[in-house]
């Protein structure tokens, strides 16, 4: 089914490739095997990433929620990334941030702390990157409740990169998105924060002087 699903992108009758893929993957589950059930969907999924980019993020999904029924949520980290790398790519950022916050809860189950800090800061630099800043607080709370996150140095950079929007701190959110601190994330998030500031700083900074104890319930629009 596989070389078949090889063959089909070759000619290029992609809701082949999908069909073929998904039932290599289905004749593998037949036989209790998880791991090459979800090699399947992923190879699929990059197979069409550029031809048919929202059949590529089913089956990425798929594919997680296969490892993730048999408790190998560790071996799904590559495709939580690859998802959210292609979300990116289509503009679809709260969808991106889900992806890594999923992979983030993957990790904390696999006791994957540094995995799962850098999921937690990944989400929140892509919210700022969509100009939604209350969600990236919101993110930013949610994901403080974690220890591991709370201890650690993503969250130190966040805490950092959040004050700095609220004093509409244009030039340091620069230098903050500039620094080695993301070096470790994904490429395509360290894009993402090389290019910050986004959105209306003044908006955000006027939110925070009115109700620092509430960010995450105002209205920054």
């Amino acid at each position: 089914m596989e070389s078949a699903a090889a063959l089909a992108k070759e000619l290029g009758r992609w809701n082949e490739v999908s069909d073929f893929y998904r039932r290599a993957s289905e004749l593998y589950r037949e036989c209790g095997r998880a791991q090459p059930a979800s090699d399947a969907l992923a190879k699929g999924a990059s197979a069409l990433e550029e031809k048919s980019p929202e059949e590529a993020i089913k089956l990425y999904d798929e594919a997680c929620t296969i490892l993730e029924e048999d408790g190998k949520e560790q071996m799904a980290f590559d495709l939580y990334r690859a998802a959210a790398a292609l979300y990116v790519k289509m503009e679809k950022y709260s969808d991106a941030a889900a992806f890594f916050l999923r992979l983030g809860s993957a990790a904390d189950k696999c006791n994957a702390m540094n995995s799962q800090c850098k999921a937690y800061l990944s989400a929140i630099i892509i919210y700022l990157y969509a100009h939604d800043f209350q969600q990236a607080q919101k993110c930013y709370n949610d994901c403080s409740e974690v220890q591991a996150f709370l201890d650690s140095d993503q969250n130190r950079c966040a805490t950092k990169l959040l004050s700095a929007y609220e004093e509409g701190d244009a030039e340091e959110i620069k230098r903050i998105g500039q620094s080695s601190a993301f070096n470790h994330l994904d490429h395509v998030v360290i894009r993402l924060a090389r290019k910050l500031p986004k959105g209306d700083l003044q908006a955000i900074k006027k939110a925070a002087d009115g109700g620092e104890d509430s960010l995450d319930e105002d209205d920054l629009t």
